[in-house]
């Protein structure tokens, strides 16, 4: 039994000693608008995305998760963004985001309850940057400077 519990605590260590990949989007309706959600675990705005599933590629995590926070569907993806790795970017755990611009269109339903409580569009003077859930913030502004980044 006992070596049993050394094996199990010695896969656990390896699999939560590398960063989790995630996604991030930049949902861009067809008025320019870049729709936001809030967060129900800090309250904050934040863009849409999610970790990668075993077996799926970026676009297909991108599309998925858009999906299931917004109900908004990816047209396409317009460009990388950048690469987001600094281990303190998410305060739960360390995680490596990819953040694309996307093409988007439908109408905004939250879907998932437990994780977002709202969705908004705005305009881009008036996203509310200053006080976005993880770096949000720094990834808005990369986006708004037309900056491509790996960080």
């Amino acid at each position: 039994m006992r070596r049993l519990w050394q094996y199990f605590t010695t896969v656990l260590r390896i699999i939560f000693r590398h960063p989790i990949t995630g996604t991030t989007i930049i949902p861009v309706l067809p008025d320019g608008s870049i729709v936001l959600v809030r967060r129900q675990d800090t309250g904050k705005w934040s863009l849409p995305g999610g970790i990668v599933d075993w077996g799926e590629d970026i676009p297909t995590t991108a599309r998925r998760e858009l999906m299931e926070e917004t109900g908004l569907e990816l047209l396409s993806i317009r460009r990388l963004v950048g690469v987001y790795s600094a281990p303190e970017r998410d305060p739960r755990i360390h995680s490596i985001s990819i953040l694309i611009e996307a093409e988007v269109k439908g109408e905004m339903i939250v879907d998932d309850t437990l994780e977002i409580s709202e969705i908004q569009a705005f305009s881009l003077k008036d996203l509310p940057l200053g006080d976005l859930s993880h770096d949000h913030d720094r990834h808005l502004k990369d986006y708004l400077n037309n900056a491509t980044v790996v960080a």
